[in-house]
């Protein structure tokens, strides 16, 4: 059996993503473990300057303006997320299986890699301009831990991010 691929997405994978991993996985027994973070602990002026470098003003000033998000709130939308990814992969490698995590989720995708023994794994989220410019998104974090690769892709298309 190939090593497991430990998979961390902030959004619902689709068929895009599906096809990335496939390419990934291609044709080898490998066990995929997909990570959803129930919260993936944003920061009010990133997001915000964010938003502003995607042009998306309202975006930034609606978000800007909001309170704290729910937490039963963001750990619904986690378990959607992760319904549509186990979904999406279905039938992918020798399985699918996933889980909702608390905390960090670098943290927690770097422990799940040690604790499985995974010899890869995929960060996948939506561009984030400022993190992956200064290189402090997910899959870089996660690569200063571990002695794997971390493969970022950014969700719904073939785009590999700079890691």
């Amino acid at each position: 059996m190939s090593d497991p691929i430990v998979i961390l997405t902030e959004e619902p994978l689709g068929a895009d993503d599906r096809l990335n991993i496939e390419r990934l996985v291609d044709g080898s027994d490998s066990r995929l473990l997909v990570l959803v973070p129930a919260n993936t602990e944003r920061h009010l002026l990133v997001d915000f300057l964010e938003n502003l470098s995607m042009l998306d003003v309202a975006k930034a000033f609606r978000e800007l303006g909001a309170r704290n998000p729910d937490a039963a709130v963001e750990r619904a939308h986690a378990d959607e997320t992760l319904a549509a990814s186990l979904a999406a992969l279905d039938g992918l490698g020798s399985g699918v299986t996933g889980q909702v995590m608390d905390g960090n989720a670098v943290d927690g995708l770097v422990a799940k890699v040690r604790e499985t023994g995974a010899g890869q794994a995929v960060v996948i989220t939506r561009p984030h301009a400022v993190a992956d410019t200064f290189h402090t998104d997910w899959a870089n974090k996660a690569q200063d831990q571990l002695g794997v690769p971390v493969l970022h892709l950014y969700a719904g298309s073939g785009f590999i991010g700079d890691s």
